[in-house]
């Protein structure tokens, strides 16, 4: 009996966790700061209230992520780089917390990414983080998609001579795509970093596979248009 009642709670905690992601998936799609921090906000306090509690961290960090990533696309560097700070931290508690859990550690990644695209040469001591954190998700979860998209992220932000690199970031997003064919988002950096190649062709298909899969996020269909045709 004991064993039925947690497993139909842990249930109804995924179910949850899978509503909130939903709910900041849109919130970033259609570029809604003030859903955002509204929604960052209400994690803030679970995730203070419930220190011990990885998904409560994780939640808070996811939110402070893909807060960062709007402010990123909307050029306010400055507030990503204090998004992703604070965002880190969180991350970091959930990935003590459960060690054997990749999403944690590809977040983590992700964050110290993020903070590398917004705080510029200050924020290469990042590198390392973004890199091994992400590598350690793969490791803990190689069929997951999600984690060579922020693997590539991570490369298209890390400078070559630091084992970054678009050609690396390439690669690492068709991997993503091998795994996850619908998944929108490798798509669209796969078509940032083959326009930074000067293959705008391929990456405007790219992009335009992204708008496709997911026609609501704003980012896609503004750099699709900010793409030459050749």
């Amino acid at each position: 009996m004991y064993m039925r009642v947690v497993l139909a709670w842990t249930a109804v905690l995924s179910v949850a966790m899978a509503a909130a992601v939903q709910d900041l998936q849109r919130a970033r799609d259609i570029q809604d700061r003030a859903a955002l921090d509204k929604m960052a906000a209400e994690a803030r306090e679970a995730a203070e209230k419930q220190s011990n509690d990885a998904a409560s961290q994780y939640r808070f960090a996811l939110a402070q992520s893909y807060a960062a990533e709007v402010a990123v696309e909307k050029g306010d560097k400055a507030k990503a780089r204090e998004l992703a700070d604070s965002g880190i931290q969180a991350a970091q508690k959930a990935a003590n917390l459960r060690p054997d859990n990749a999403e944690y550690h590809r977040l983590l990644g992700t964050l110290c990414g993020q903070m590398i695209s917004s705080a510029g040469l200050a924020g290469i001591r990042y590198g390392n983080c973004a890199l091994s954190e992400v590598n350690k998700a793969i490791e803990l979860d190689p069929k997951a998609a999600i984690n060579y998209l922020s693997h590539g992220v991570g490369n298209y932000y890390l400078p070559q001579a630091l084992g970054g690199g678009m050609e690396q970031a390439i690669k690492d997003f068709q991997k993503a795509i091998s795994l996850d064919p619908k998944s929108a988002d490798a798509y669209l950096w796969l078509g940032i970093a083959l326009r930074r190649e000067k293959r705008n062709a391929d990456a405007r298909q790219a992009l335009a596979k992204a708008v496709e899969l997911n026609p609501n996020r704003l980012w896609a269909k503004q750099q699709l248009d900010k793409t030459p045709a050749q």
